[in-house]
């Protein structure tokens, strides 16, 4: 190329150690036909002279891209504003980075327009597989993306798609337990759950995991619907102060809610943590830096996505995976801090029996 420098090729490569292309090729891919030595000296010769592989050639001979999708049906402005997305990308990228693979993320331009995510992975034809994540339970395009062929894995439950590869958390169990953490830990007994949006099986599953634990323990239990943003919460907040007077605690769906009501709450005048005790969900960041530090399940975001590029790989390989590889249910911690009335950071206690309480049998709404 004129005035520009040559790309240095594998045939440079194989002229500095006096090995053939095939050999050399092999030597860079770690085949266990090239001994070590041979290896080594081909690594260090790639390196002097900057060699950088093909990947486009690699991938084209091997009659794959070498890159993968993100599908969100959702909004950029939505993915890029919110931490849960940066976490999962995050996951996705170093696996894709360990194995030279470029990642595409595909949103919808607006909230009418929710095919159009689906629709350029398909319509490009140039991906490997594809990652899903945050889809409503209505959203009808995720079958016709597995009819098209294409491998994908999603991330988050879905038990209406027997078939589906998922990696997700109990969101329903993890929500009891954060529940059961203000009835049982600090003995409240009127409770509000500020919901996710129940289109999405995320906010069925926390909502339904709140009411199981007050019905067990026959606390009385009422639900705001939200929608994760930080307005929601401050509106649920709102409504707890003009109609809810005498609620001691707050099961919130995520930490941007449970931050906008606690800001509404603590300006009417209630102290939160002694008051109103009151527990998040996500543990992706506000929950560390707010006053009082919010008490939260911790989601581990980021391992999750890794795990589903790791599967998704695994799909595209044609590799056949296991029961518990295509359900893979990752566990999740309950983080103490300031605003249910814990010391930050402290060691969990074993759980108490109601009894521990005196609530009388058949307290229960």
């Amino acid at each position: 190329m004129a005035g520009g420098r040559r790309s240095v090729t594998l045939r440079d490569v194989a002229r500095q150690v006096g090995l053939s292309v095939s050999a050399v090729s092999m030597a860079l891919q770690d085949h266990p036909r090239i001994g070590e030595d041979a290896k080594a000296r081909v690594r260090e010769a790639a390196r002097d002279l900057g060699y950088v592989a093909n990947t486009a050639g690699r991938t084209l001979r091997a009659g794959q891209s070498g890159a993968v999708a993100v599908i969100v049906p959702n909004t950029g402005h939505h993915v890029f504003g919110h931490a849960y997305f940066m976490h999962a990308l995050q996951g996705v990228a170093s696996v894709a980075d360990a194995n030279d693979l470029q990642v595409m993320i595909s949103t919808n331009p607006d909230e009418r327009q929710d095919g159009i995510a689906y629709d350029r992975v398909l319509r490009s034809g140039s991906v490997d597989g594809a990652i899903l994540t945050s889809a409503p339970i209505s959203d009808r395009n995720i079958d016709r993306i597995v009819r098209a062929g294409l491998p994908v894995v999603l991330l988050g439950h879905f038990p209406y798609l027997r078939d589906a590869v998922t990696v997700g958390v109990d969101d329903r169990a993890a929500e009891r337990r954060a529940t059961e953490h203000l009835i049982l830990e600090h003995r409240r007994r009127e409770l509000i759950h500020i919901s996710g949006p129940l289109d999405h099986q995320a906010g069925i599953d926390r909502r339904d995991g709140f009411i199981e634990a007050c019905a067990a323990h026959g606390v009385r239990g009422r639900v705001l619907e939200g929608d994760f943003s930080e307005g929601a919460g401050a509106a649920a907040g709102g409504r707890i102060v003009a109609m809810h007077p005498g609620a001691d605690g707050i099961v919130a769906a995520n930490d941007e809610m449970a931050y906008g009501a606690m800001t509404v709450l603590q300006s009417s005048g209630r102290v939160v943590g002694r008051d109103l005790a009151v527990v998040g969900f996500d543990d992706f960041g506000i929950s560390r830096i707010t006053t009082p530090g919010i008490t939260t399940v911790h989601v581990p975001a980021e391992r999750m996505a890794a795990l589903a590029a790791e599967r998704l790989l695994a799909l595209v390989r044609g590799d056949r995976l296991t029961s518990e590889e295509a359900t893979t249910i990752l566990e999740v911690d309950l983080v103490y801090r300031d605003s249910c009335g814990c010391p930050a950071a402290r060691t969990p206690a074993s759980p108490r029996s109601t009894t521990e309480y005196g609530m009388p049998e058949g307290e229960h709404r």
